[in-house]
């Protein structure tokens, strides 16, 4: 069997070179003032204190000039062009302290960065490295390993106590629990039991449970998972290509201000100087550890960021739309009045109507079941179940012949009973017959999320949206309903697809758009607005035309997701901007002589340190404040 191979999961670890290289002008740097200590005599024309110093930058910066120049023979003309600079008019001008300095700061520079997103992509590391190269499948009486990728749809997978389910699946035997937190965000277990689902990367509790493969090892929950962070970790949004063009246009403006320094001081070392601690890595470094910081504490809150934009373009969004079904509401029909007629006892109808229902399909029958088990009524033998497409359900419950069917169907067999029937109204209803007679009229609606009062209440003050939309293809009367629950004031009913398409375009062209739709048939949608956010529990991960996926129906999730972007969005400042300043406030300094060019490089290293550690602080801190909950999630 063909599969295609599973997302690749590892991380770009940090430059072992880099790390060797600053090491070793860490031990020459070292050397150097031993040597000076013991005050030896010249070695010719060398002062022997210089001499490590002078072999470190020989085999250890040429590669470096080299591998700069490269960068800049491709159009790449960032601040590496100053640190290049430096360090050649470091080592002309005799300052090899500084030249080996920048050395360091720029191998230094590389492998901090690279350990910071190391950092910032823990999420995908814990992943990556919790799920197991094998499983263990069942075959008749016995057992056999086999790897990950020889698991076909249909195999029974055994999995043992605290293993990782290595693929979605439905239990089929044993009663445990799992625990699904790096899935769902969810913190707590789920129970197990045969016919619940099961998704891969979860680890199960104490029981061995048996599952039945739904899908491929690369088609499931996990690997989708995986997949999308991976794509996110490798786009480059536009605040990272920003950082790109500042660093462009700063690096030219500090060469001049370095020939300035140099022509007005009178001195060469300060033009050394100036460029040492103008190099912007604050900049270029604290915008692509921050976004994957952010992209991470996303992912443990059951957030997957499939596009990294969406952080960066969520605080300016100024219209909500939202679809109703499965996004405002739960999706799930809930029976809210019962009818019956003239002599029938209501909690007689509803047993007798559950006890036939919980061998239907259908939508309806899971908000019977539900109202007959909050009522505590006891479900009765059904026989001659029938469901015939487009005929309802029919069978003989207690030696009564029940069917169940909806009004335009029943008018059409039995016009007579339209004066029996009570007058339609909003939302669904069914028809209970009883022996051929009507017994009751069942009303249902599709229950409003318990928080979307709240949520819709608190966009404009929170958020600075100024307008809420309802756009959706219901019917006015349920659309209308739902509406005046939560408080919006402009809604749409009856839209198809195209028509959503062209709501959300016509919205987006006088403002920035928020869509949020169940990601079933919003897909045009959430692809047109500034930024889509769906639901994925209904379909595929990768699937989704959003730019984030809330793995879990929760309205509450979406806020920490606006408060993860504003988060994120400050801390880039906060390094950015506050880096830059501090470079540029040292700049003057050292183009007034105040600080030599080996200072400099080392204030440059604190500042990049303070840069790097700032950025961090999303993938450090697990804590993020939201309105709804009224407190840190």
């Amino acid at each position: 069997m063909h599969t295609k191979p599973l997302p690749n999961t590892s991380l770009p670890p940090a430059s072992r070179r880099d790390w060797v290289l600053s090491a070793v002008c860490l031990l020459a740097i070292t050397l150097h003032f031993m040597l000076r200590l013991m005050h030896l005599p010249p070695v010719g024309t060398l002062a022997a204190a210089d001499i490590p110093l002078i072999a470190v930058i020989l085999p250890g910066g040429i590669p470096l000039v080299l591998r700069i120049l490269l960068k800049l023979f491709r159009g790449d003309f960032g601040a590496d062009l100053l640190a290049v600079l430096a360090f050649i008019t470091g080592a002309w001008l005799g300052e090899y302290l500084a030249a080996v300095l920048i050395i360091l700061m720029l191998s230094g520079g590389q492998a901090l960065e690279a350990y910071a997103m190391r950092k910032a992509s823990s999420v995908l590391r814990t992943l990556a490295e919790r799920m197991p190269s094998g499983a263990h499948r069942k075959k008749g009486e016995q057992m056999e390993e086999i790897a990950l990728s020889d698991i076909a749809i249909g195999d029974e997978i055994v999995v043992f106590p605290h293993e990782t389910a290595p693929v979605d699946g439905t239990v089929t035997e044993g009663h445990g629990a799992m625990d699904e937190s790096y899935l769902t965000g969810e913190p707590y277990r789920v129970s197990k039991a045969p016919g619940a689902s099961v998704l891969s990367g979860a680890i199960n509790g104490e029981v061995v449970l048996t599952i039945r493969a739904e899908k491929l090892p690369t088609d499931s929950r996990y690997a989708q998972i995986m997949e999308v962070m991976r794509e996110a970790e490798q786009q480059r949004p536009s605040l990272r290509r920003l950082g790109d063009r500042i660093g462009a246009v700063f690096a030219p403006l500090a060469l001049l201000f370095a020939f300035g320094a140099w022509y007005f001081g009178g001195d060469s070392v300060r033009f050394l100087a100036v460029l040492v601690v103008a190099t912007p890595c604050p900049l270029l470094i604290a915008i692509p550890v921050t976004l994957i910081s952010a992209v991470s504490m996303a992912a443990r809150r059951g957030i997957i960021i499939k596009d990294p934009t969406v952080l960066e373009r969520l605080p300016t969004c100024r219209t909500a739309i939202f679809d109703k079904t499965g996004t405002l509401t739960c999706g799930k029909p809930v029976l809210t009045e019962i009818l019956p007629a003239e002599g029938i006892p209501k909690e007689d109808i509803l047993q007798r109507a559950a006890s036939l229902e919980r061998y239907s399909k259908h939508p309806l029958a899971g908000a019977i079941l539900h109202a007959a088990e909050q009522a505590k009524l006891a479900l009765m033998d059904a026989s001659h179940v029938s469901e015939q497409p487009g005929q309802g359900l029919t069978g003989t419950v207690a030696g009564h012949d029940i069917h169940v069917t909806h009004r335009k169907k029943l008018l059409q067999a039995n016009p007579e009973i339209a004066a029996m029937l009570p007058a339609t109204s909003a939302g669904l209803e069914c028809i209970i017959l009883m022996d051929g007679n009507y017994a009751a009229t069942f009303r249902f609606r599709d229950a409003p999320r318990a928080d979307g009062k709240s949520f819709i209440g608190h966009l404009a003050p929170s958020h600075h949206f100024t307008k809420v939309m309802l756009v959706s293809g219901d019917r006015a009367s349920e659309v209308d309903y739902l509406a005046e629950l939560l408080g919006i004031t402009e809604m749409l009913a009856s839209q198809s697809p195209e028509q959503k398409v062209a709501i959300v375009r016509a919205e987006t062209a006088k403002a920035s758009t928020l869509f949020m739709g169940d990601g079933i048939n919003d897909a045009p949608a959430l692809a047109s607005a500034t930024v889509g956010i769906a639901f994925g529990q209904h379909s595929s991960v990768t699937a989704e035309a959003a730019g984030a996926v809330i793995l879990e129906s929760s309205l509450a999730k979406v806020d920490e997701l606006m408060h993860i972007s504003i988060a994120m969005r400050r801390i880039v400042l906060q390094s950015a901007v506050g880096g830059m300043a501090l470079s540029a406030i040292a700049m003057g300094f050292a183009a007034g002589g105040f600080i030599t060019p080996v200072m400099g490089a080392l204030l440059q290293e604190a500042i990049d340190i303070l840069a790097i550690a700032n950025a961090l602080r999303l993938a450090w801190g697990g804590r993020i404040a939201t309105d709804l909950a009224g407190k840190p999630a």
